[in-house]
C-alpha cells in the first residue's frame, strides 16, 4: 500500500474531511488531495508530523511492504481491532446492495400500493358496480392486500439475510485492502448522474402525487372519482419512493465502504446507539395499524398510517439523534 493510499485510510479512519486533515498539517486542502492521490509526496517534516497526527509509525507510512497498522502508543489500541475488507468482499458487498435496493424498492412499493384493490372493490360495491355480497368482497380485497404485504415482507426478510454477513461494514469500524477505496470511488463517480436523476424524479413525484386530488376535486365531486384520484396518488408515490430506496441504499453502500457521510466513525457509533429506538418506533407503528384495523375494521382507511409514519420517522429520527449528539458532548 502506497503512502497515498495510507494516508486516504487514515483521515477517513478519523473521519477527518481534506480540510481538517490540512488544518492539523498546516497546508492546504489541494495538498492534501495531492498527497492522497500520489500527484505529490510529503516532505519528510510532514511525514513526522503526519506519524504523530495519525498515532502510526514512520515506518507505516514510508513503507510500501507494511499494510499492517503500527501505532506510536496506546492510545490507538482500539484501532487495533479494524475489520479488514479485501476487495472481493467489497465487491460482494456493493453488488449484493445494487440488487438488494431494487428488491427493496419492489417491497416498500407494494407496500404503499397494497390499498388500491381494496379502496377501488369497496366502492365499487357502494356504487352498485358489483352484485357480489359484501362479506365477499371485503374478503377477497383484504385477502389481496394481506398477500402484497406478505410478498413484501418476505422481500425484506430474504434481502436481510443475504446481506447478514455484511453487516459490520455498515456498523463497525473497517480497514479496506488496497485498491478497495479507489474501486468504490470509480463505482460512485460513474453511480453519481443516475443518483442525482433518479432522486430529483422521485422527489418531483412525491410532490406531484397530490395534484390527481385536485384534479379529482375538478373534475367531479363523486365517490368514485375521487377514488381513482387516491389510486392515481398512491401509485405516484410508489414510483417516487421506489427510485429513493434503490438509489440511496446503493450510494449509502458506498459511504459504507469509504466510511464516509453517515458511516463515519463517530456516526457509526451513534447509529448503534439509535437502531433500538427506530425498532421500537416501526413496531408500535405496526401495532398501531393492526390494532386499529381490526377493531374499526376501517381497511381502507387504515393504510393512511404507513405515510403518516413514513413522514414522521425522518423528525423522528432527528429528535432522538440531538438527543444522543448532546448526551455525548455532556
Amino acid at each position: 500500500m502506497i503512502l497515498g493510499d495510507k494516508i486516504m485510510n487514515l483521515r477517513k479512519k478519523n473521519a477527518w474531511s481534506q480540510e481538517e486533515l490540512a488544518e492539523k498539517l498546516g497546508v492546504s486542502r489541494q495538498s492534501i488531495s495531492k498527497y492522497e492521490s500520489a500527484q505529490a509526496v510529503p516532505d519528510m517534516e510532514k511525514v513526522l508530523k503526519l506519524s504523530r497526527i495519525f498515532g502510526v509509525t514512520t515506518d507505516y507510512l514510508l513503507k510500501d511492504e507494511i499494510e499492517e497498522l503500527e501505532f506510536l502508543d496506546e492510545d490507538f489500541e482500539e484501532d487495533k481491532k479494524l475489520i479488514k475488507v479485501s476487495m472481493e468482499e467489497a465487491n460482494e458487498y456493493l453488488d449484493l446492495k445494487e440488487i438488494s435496493g431494487r428488491n427493496i424498492a419492489l417491497g416498500v412499493s407494494l407496500c404503499i400500493i397494497s390499498p388500491i384493490f381494496l379502496l377501488l372493490s369497496s366502492q365499487a360495491y357502494e356504487s352498485n358496480l358489483i352484485s357480489a355480497p359484501e362479506n365477499v368482497v371485503d374478503g377477497i380485497s383484504l385477502t389481496v392486500l394481506i398477500l402484497f404485504i406478505i410478498v413484501a415482507v418476505g422481500i425484506f426478510i430474504r434481502e436481510s439475510m443475504k446481506l447478514k454477513k455484511y453487516e459490520f461494514i455498515e456498523n463497525e469500524d473497517i480497514d479496506t485492502a488496497y485498491g478497495v477505496d479507489g474501486m468504490a470511488r470509480e463505482r460512485g463517480e460513474s453511480f453519481h448522474d443516475y443518483y442525482v436523476r433518479s432522486n430529483t424524479l422521485g422527489v418531483l413525484l412525491l410532490v406531484a402525487s397530490v395534484i390527481p386530488i385536485f384534479v379529482g376535486m375538478i373534475v367531479s365531486v363523486e365517490d368514485m372519482t375521487m377514488i381513482i384520484s387516491v389510486v392515481i396518488m398512491l401509485l405516484l408515490i410508489a414510483i417516487g419512493v421506489n427510485l429513493l430506496v434503490k438509489t440511496n441504499l446503493y450510494m449509502n453502500s458506498i459511504n459504507a465502504i469509504l466510511e464516509e457521510g453517515d458511516f463515519r466513525r463517530k456516526n457509526k457509533k451513534l447509529k448503534r446507539r439509535i437502531d433500538p429506538y427506530c425498532g421500537i418506533y416501526w413496531i408500535a407503528v405496526t401495532a398501531i395499524y393492526v390494532a386499529y384495523s381490526f377493531l374499526t375494521n376501517n381497511w381502507d382507511r387504515s393504510w393512511i398510517i404507513w405515510p403518516v409514519a413514513g413522514v414522521s420517522f425522518p423528525i423522528y429520527y432527528l429528535i432522538l439523534k440531538s438527543i444522543f449528539e448532546s448526551k455525548t458532548k455532556d
